[in-house]
């Protein structure tokens, strides 16, 4: 077979069948592919407005409407047919008989299949069973559907086509829709607040030379025009929005998608979307009530309620959060000491947890791994607090404990559900905390930070006293109670081969 040969795909009997009635909508002068239909209403706000009439109320009101969707029920029997039409909202029924529609328009219905797209205009009314729907006076086709929908019980049963045909698994189901309109509302509702709080919204730069920020592994790749090699961002703009700082903004935040090279779990995705904000003039101490605040509005927006269970945890967002100090949760958990053991002591904690690890790891990182097994035991809600140094070279060390650093985490449900800092603003602190790094990275800690020396120089110049703040979806997908990536509408997935 020659490169240049294409190979045509058989189509299936009932592929072939709608085929040939496209062909016959288009012998009756109708455009199997439709054209603009004026939508009054949807099917959720007629079922909920008038589901309280009588049956009798409604006859007498003659409440015209035009809906649209796709068919998703359909019999028919003689001169008369039901059907079901899917819109954004939900599902209503439409009642359609022969000697209320014109000849041509009956002729279409009754060839309609499953999948269709159509628009009604017609009569609100009341089945004898009590049921809101819509008596057609008019049947429009819109879409003529190639392809049948899955099996209705069952859906979509292999768990990859879940997520290559994401648009077939939300026709068919109407929860995976749902966790999609609560994203919305996680999102806007963090937006609101912090707008609500006079904070800016900005956008800073995906592409970067150096991928500062956070304590993760790039993806690199090369700028054509410039021919210089950069990084997709690790960070929601943090560098760059203490840069703002710098320049007397005095609250920023940024929503978007950021890019980490590293492993897949239900917890971490390669690029998904976070949230940072940068406050002048604040601590770590005033995030903290602000956070809490905003993490209770967000809960509550989204599932109605400050209850909610997942992974096993039972989780009130109003319950008084628990103060986690590092030092003290980890030898309570662990009887080890962090600022007074061994690499070796602390490996052989981790061999009797069972835990992997890279034996060329450095010391705080294998604290860091031995910090993250006691966290699956924490429900929070609640804050980490004492972090040492060692793992964050940008926040300020605590005045009462300079071994540590002014940052928190937001605890719930066994993980890292955000994390903010008193920001260093002492850039000849910072030029030895990123020497630091660079050691760490030499020895071999792919997740040592990189030293931005832009960043150095604009702290030259004054950044104010300031703390910054960042969380995930990973947020969302625990309070779905569901792993990341089926909160992600369209994840990456490996080609088929």
């Amino acid at each position: 077979m020659s490169e240049n040969t294409t190979v045509v795909k058989k189509l299936s009997e009932q592929e072939q069948i709608r085929v040939d009635k496209l062909k016959e909508l288009e012998n009756l002068g109708i455009d199997p592919f439709g054209g603009k239909f004026d939508v009054t209403h949807h099917s959720e706000s007629l079922i909920t407005t008038y589901m309280d009439k009588t049956k009798e109320e409604l006859d007498e009101t003659e409440i015209d409407v035009a809906v649209a969707g796709r068919i998703m029920t359909k019999r028919s029997k003689g001169k008369a047919g039901f059907m079901h039409i899917q819109d954004n909202d939900g599902q209503i029924q439409i009642y359609l008989r022969q000697d209320t529609l014109s000849e041509l328009d009956y002729s279409v219905f009754d060839m309609c299949d499953i999948g269709d797209i159509v628009g009604i205009r017609g009569r609100v009314f009341k089945t004898n069973t009590g049921e809101i729907s819509v008596k057609a006076k008019e049947y429009i086709h819109l879409t003529k559907a190639l392809k049948p929908l899955p099996e209705k019980f069952h859906g979509i049963t292999d768990e990859d086509d879940k997520f290559r045909k994401r648009y077939l698994d939300i026709i068919m189901n109407r929860d995976v829709k749902e966790i999609f309109l609560k994203k919305q509302k996680f999102w806007s509702t963090i937006r609101n607040f912090l707008i609500e709080n006079d904070f800016l919204e900005v956008e800073t730069p995906i592409l970067e030379t150096s991928s500062g920020g956070a304590a993760a592994t790039p993806f690199a790749t090369h700028h054509n025009a410039l021919d210089i090699d950069v990084f997709l961002r690790i960070s929601m703009g943090e560098l760059w929005q203490k840069k703002l700082l710098v320049a007397g903004f005095e609250k920023t935040f940024e929503i978007g998608r950021q890019f980490r090279n590293e492993g897949m779990s239900p917890e971490h995705l390669q690029d998904y979307t976070q949230m940072e904000f940068y406050w002048a003039y604040a601590d770590f101490k005033m995030g903290m009530e602000f956070c809490k605040d905003m993490y209770r509005r967000v809960t509550k927006a989204v599932m109605g309620t400050s209850k909610f269970k997942t992974r096993g945890f039972e989780i009130d967002m109003d319950d008084e959060w628990i103060i986690y100090d590092f030092e003290t949760i980890i030898e309570e958990k662990m009887g080890i000491n962090i600022f007074n053991t061994t690499k070796e002591e602390v490996i052989a904690k981790l061999d009797e947890k069972g835990v992997e690890y890279d034996p060329k790891s450095g010391f705080w990182r294998l604290v860091d791994i031995l910090w993250k097994v006691v966290r699956k035991d924490l429900s929070g809600p609640g804050f980490l607090v004492g972090q040492p140094v060692q793992l964050n070279p940008l926040p300020r060390r605590l005045k009462e404990d300079e071994r540590k650093v002014a940052q928190m985490q937001i605890i719930l449900a066994g993980s890292e559900m955000g994390n903010g800092y008193t920001e260093l603003n002492n850039p000849l602190d910072l030029e030895e905390r990123f020497k630091e790094q660079r050691s760490m990275g030499e020895a071999g800690d792919e997740e040592a930070h990189d030293h931005d020396e832009t960043f150095v120089e604009a702290l030259r110049y004054g950044m104010p006293p300031a703390f910054g703040f960042g969380v995930s979806e990973r947020f969302f997908s625990v309070m779905m109670d569901r792993p990341i990536r089926e909160c992600v509408m369209f994840p990456l997935m490996k080609p088929k081969s």
